[in-house]
Formats: C-alpha cells, structure tokens, sequence
C-alpha cells in the first residue's frame, strides 16, 4: 500500500471505528466494533502483529486497573459505602445548600481521585440526585447537584495514576511511577478543584435554593448494609493505597495492588453472603479490554501511516518557546480532539506525537502532564468526549433528567474552557518549580 493510501485507509478506518463506537448501531458493543476495527487494520495491512504487540504493552495495566477498580466501586456501592458518603456531607452542611453544594464536589473529587472518574460519575450522581429529590428539590435546583457531581468527576481525575484511564496508560507510555505522578500532579488537581467549585458556584448560584430541612434524611448509618464489611472495606483500601505507593519502588504495575483490593473485598462480601463475586465480575467492564486494545490498533495505524509525525512536527516549533505555551499547546490541543473523537483514542495520538517531538527534558514532562490534562478535561466540551459521559447522560434519563446535547455542550464550554486554562497555568508553574 502506498504512503496516501495508507494515510487515507488509515484515517477513513480510524473514523468508521470511532462511529462505530460512539453510535453503537443494532446494539454492537464497544468491545466488539474495536476488535473489528483492529482486524480491519491488520487485513489491510494498516499494522502488523507486532504493532499488536506493543499496543498490548501499552494497555493490558491501564485496562485490567480500570476493571479492578469498578469492581471494588461495584462491592463498595453494595455495602452502602457511597450511600453513607453522600449522607454525611448533606447532614454535614445542615441546611445550608451552598455548603452543601460544595461539600458534594468535594465528594465527587475524592471519590473521583481513589475510584476513577467513571466510578466517581455513575455511582455518586444517582445517590446524590436521589439525596436531593428526597428533600423536596425541584428537578430544575436539583440540576446543578447532577451536573457538578458529574463534572467534577472528570476535572479533578488528575491527581493518581488510578484516577482515570487516560492516566494509566500515560503513564504507563512514558513509564511514570505513581509515587512521581501524584508528586506531579496533585498540586494540580487542587487547582482544577477549586477552579472547578469557583466556576459552578458562579453558573448555578441562581439555581440552588436558600435552604433544606436536612432532618428529612435518613442518618448515614441507616445506609451501611453490614457493619463488619463496611470497617472490614476500609482497612482493604488502607492496603489499597500503600500497595499503589510501593508499586514504584517495587517496580510493580499499578494492576497488582489494584486486583489485590478487588479480590480481597470480592472475597470478604461473598463470605459474608452479601454479594456473589461471579455477579459482580460478570458486572464488571470486561469489554472495555478488547475495546482498548482494539481502539489502540486502530491508533497505531494513524502512527504508522505518519499522521502523529505530523503533529510531532508542530510540537517541535515550541520546544524552546517556553513551559506555558508547550502547556496550553498540547493541552488545549488534546482537549480539542478529545470533545471530537473521545479522549480514549486522543491520549495514545498525543503520547505518540509527543515522543517523537524535540522538546527537550522540560518540556516533555510539561507536554506528557498536559496532554493528560486536556483528555480528562476536553470530554466535558461534547458528550462523546468520553465514554462515562455516554453512560452518565443515560442513567441520568433512567431516571428521569434528560440533558439535551446542545444543552450539555452550552454548558460543557462555559465551565471547561476556564478551567482547562487555568490548571494548564498551574501544571506550567509547578513543573518549572519541579524540573527548573
């Protein structure tokens, strides 16, 4: 195959994939229209197996983390854990529904930071939406609870390793340890946070009512299914959490610790008769691995067709312009095509992109950073930005809050934009601190 047709078979079957994916027709999985694509490009000799090869490299810790860390949100969710979270910070604010609106970010901020976006958006938003509709808010003052929940979760999934997919395998491509990254990065996802809170406090102030009679709610205990599981639970994520801070030293996948959480909680709840461990793995996103290796094959056609060679070339007009510009380049840059093609396929086209750029120590670490950055916060401009989106909008319609998309993406830019800008600005400044 010539270099232009192979440019264009390339692209054209990189678009009907994404289609695919996005669309979904006759009810095709996410799995299945990856794994086809991934064929495709193996028939027409767009990749080779040993391109299969590497994209396995680069995905199998990213995916089977992803998968381990919602079968742990999964068990927790069974145990009441999110329920009592969500309970304490609306007893908390007593009444007051500013405090209460930004205890519930900050909620979805931590839940986000230790379970994942995804676990953060379509567990904390139901139980928060079913919180206030209990206290007697209107579909309409309850929206601003719905929408910040879900917002957050994504603008604030920078700070771990394990607090997005697009992280794992970022970090994963340019072999960052966890210890490193959260030293990275979680002075800026304090910054996106209290962006984050400034921005939907300013756009739904109007919306939210004066007060609540927060003696309605049930008291958090009441939400707790099993006493002994729900202490049990915390000293699981304890060993969670000083598994993932030895990975580094140890040279461990962030995966191990991560499956060691699941098992362990898979084993305590079904002992205690509470859950059936093969439910909750049947559960669990096993499609999201063959969606993420075939995805990623079809990516690394892009690659191999010259096409990251392309933006390769135009990162290395900045490499001696500066951290800031390097920042707002790569990360408005990601973000852009993360809102039009998913932030999934957006991470590995930019890591590609980046590795074959010339830009210096400095400015690779400012470029790999904020290539992270704009893919977790671009999938807040569309709703096809990313998958939890997807999922989160129909769970919401489940329950009867229908988001149209042209009110989504109103939404989306006037919240983002600012946001994105401002911990772009912040990740410049620390890691010119960091790496001087």
């Amino acid at each position: 195959m010539s270099g232009l047709s192979l440019e264009i078979a390339a692209g054209v079957l990189f678009l009907l994939t994404l289609a695919a994916v996005i669309v979904a027709p006759k009810g095709i999985s996410i799995g299945w229209s990856a794994t086809i694509g991934a064929a495709v490009a193996l028939a027409l000799g767009i990749v080779t197996l040993a391109n299969v090869v590497t994209v396995w490299g680069i995905v199998w810790n990213a995916t089977f983390t992803f998968v381990a860390l919602i079968v742990i949100s999964l068990v927790l969710d069974r145990i009441g854990f999110f329920e009592w979270a969500a309970l304490h910070v609306l007893h908390a604010a007593r009444g007051n529904t500013v405090k209460a609106f930004a205890y519930v970010i900050l909620l979805g901020a931590v839940v986000a930071a230790a379970f994942a976006n995804d676990g953060a958006a379509l567990i904390i938003t139901p139980i928060v939406y079913q919180q206030v509709r209990l206290l007697g808010f209107s579909p309409t003052q309850a929206l601003p609870f719905v929408m910040g929940a879900g917002f957050i979760a994504d603008t604030t999934s920078l700070p771990l390793v394990v607090s997005n997919l697009v992280n794992i395998v970022s970090a994963n491509f340019f072999h960052i340890g966890f210890v490193t990254y959260a030293a990275t990065m979680l002075p800026v996802d304090v910054v996106s946070l209290l962006a984050s809170l400034l921005v939907l406090f300013l756009y739904y102030r109007r919306s939210l009512p004066s007060s609540y009679d927060h003696s309605i709610l049930p008291p958090p205990r009441s939400a707790v299914v099993q006493t002994s599981l729900f202490r049990a639970s915390w000293f699981v994520l304890g060993l969670l959490l000083a598994g993932y801070l030895l990975s580094e030293p140890l040279s461990l996948p962030v995966s191990i610790p991560a499956a060691a959480g699941a098992a362990a909680l898979l084993v305590l709840s079904s002992r205690s008769g509470l859950v059936k461990a093969t439910k909750v793995l049947a559960e669990a996103p096993w499609k999201i691995v063959a969606f993420s290796l075939g995805m990623y094959v079809v990516v690394f056609g892009l690659r191999n067709a010259g096409l990251t060679h392309l933006l390769s070339a135009g990162l290395d007009g900045f490499g001696h312009g500066g951290p800031l510009p390097i920042a707002m380049v790569v990360g408005f840059g990601s973000a852009a095509l993360s809102a039009v093609m998913n932030n999934m396929p957006t991470v590995l086209v930019g890591a590609l992109s980046i590795s074959g750029a010339h830009l210096g120590l400095s400015g690779r670490s400012i470029a790999e950073y904020a290539n992270v950055v704009g893919c977790d916060l671009g999938p807040k401009f569309t709703p096809i930005g990313s998958l939890a989106t997807l999922l989160w909008l129909h769970v919401l319609e489940s329950k009867g809050v229908r988001i149209s998309w042209a009110s989504y993406m109103r939404t989306g830019l006037v919240l983002t934009i600012p946001v994105l800008a401002v911990t772009l600005v912040a990740l410049a400044g620390w890691i010119s601190i960091l790496h001087p």
